[in-house]
């Protein structure tokens, strides 16, 4: 019998809420059905109540890791949503630049970058359209809780679908290099961005002071607990006039009253409101 059953189903929904912060309810069990019978046969379990057991074992951090891929949502392309590169680029940038331009020096952090295209626009578009930056320090932090994206993401290798979905042409000929059938990042891009293996809900680590945070389409996974905890230890390591990017159907209204909008071109950002590690 593969079929998960009411326990295990518990068990899951819990599992997968501590591990990541992702709250599913019962409308969502049709996902676990789905995504584990995948799992299943890699591990070769022949009923997912086997599953279930071998994930409870302290031991299983292999099969642990593989359910949090399998469960966590990876969708991304080239330039999504175009609106926050647009403001980044035309008003962003020059006065971060302007502030910055004693120590010349810049931090980006895309948190939940998933296979890697969020970070490499960033590094394209910044090779690109700001020249100035060639003789800056820029970092970029691209992290997520999954390895098994991680490892694409630092490969840099895209199928011909992925690397046109989003990415301009005349971009693609000037910074990827053909790869069999694929595409490579070339490695003036690749180099330009750290991948780090990052969990949002655990304790974070010590982290530079960021100028610039892009947390996209990661919030509406969360419950309000969790939001409000990620979005104040985001507004620890952000800069007093650094700047958060959301997903468009994201915002801090009504989770947290330490960030204010900025409305930008067509996009909104939100800066904070308070010193880091300071209550308003």
């Amino acid at each position: 019998m593969k079929t998960l059953t009411p326990h295990d189903l518990n068990y899951c929904r819990k599992f997968i809420h501590e591990q990541a912060g992702i709250r599913l309810d019962e409308r969502k069990d049709y996902l676990f059905e789905s995504r584990l019978s995948v799992v299943l046969k890699e591990f070769g379990f022949d009923s997912m109540s086997e599953l279930v057991t071998s994930l409870q074992e302290p031991k299983s951090t292999p099969l642990r890791q593989r359910v949090i891929d399998a469960m966590t949502t990876n969708e991304s392309s080239f330039f999504r949503d175009e609106h926050p590169f647009e403001a980044l680029q035309k008003f962003v940038l020059p006065t971060l630049m302007e502030a910055r331009q004693s120590k010349r020096e810049l931090s980006i952090w895309c948190a939940a970058c998933s296979t890697g295209q969020e970070p490499y626009s960033l590094a394209v578009m910044l090779r690109d359209a700001v020249p100035e930056l060639a003789n800056w320090r820029v970092r970029i932090l691209a992290t997520d809780l999954s390895n098994r994206v991680l490892a694409k993401a630092r490969a840099g290798i895209y199928t011909d679908v992925e690397a046109r979905r989003g990415m301009p042409d005349n971009l693609r000929e000037r910074y990827f290099e053909p790869h069999g059938g694929d595409w490579r990042v070339s490695d003036q891009v690749r180099e330009m961005v750290e991948f780090r293996e990052f969990n949002l809900i655990n304790p974070w680590p010590a982290l530079p002071t960021m100028d610039i945070a892009f947390l996209r389409n990661v919030l509406i996974y969360f419950d309000v607990e969790t939001k409000t905890s990620v979005l104040g230890k985001m507004r620890n390591v952000l800069a007093p006039d650094g700047l958060l990017c959301l997903g468009a159907a994201e915002t801090v209204l009504g989770i947290r009253q330490d960030y204010r909008p900025a409305r930008l071109g067509r996009a909104t950002f939100y800066r904070p409101t308070c010193e880091p590690k300071t209550e308003c």
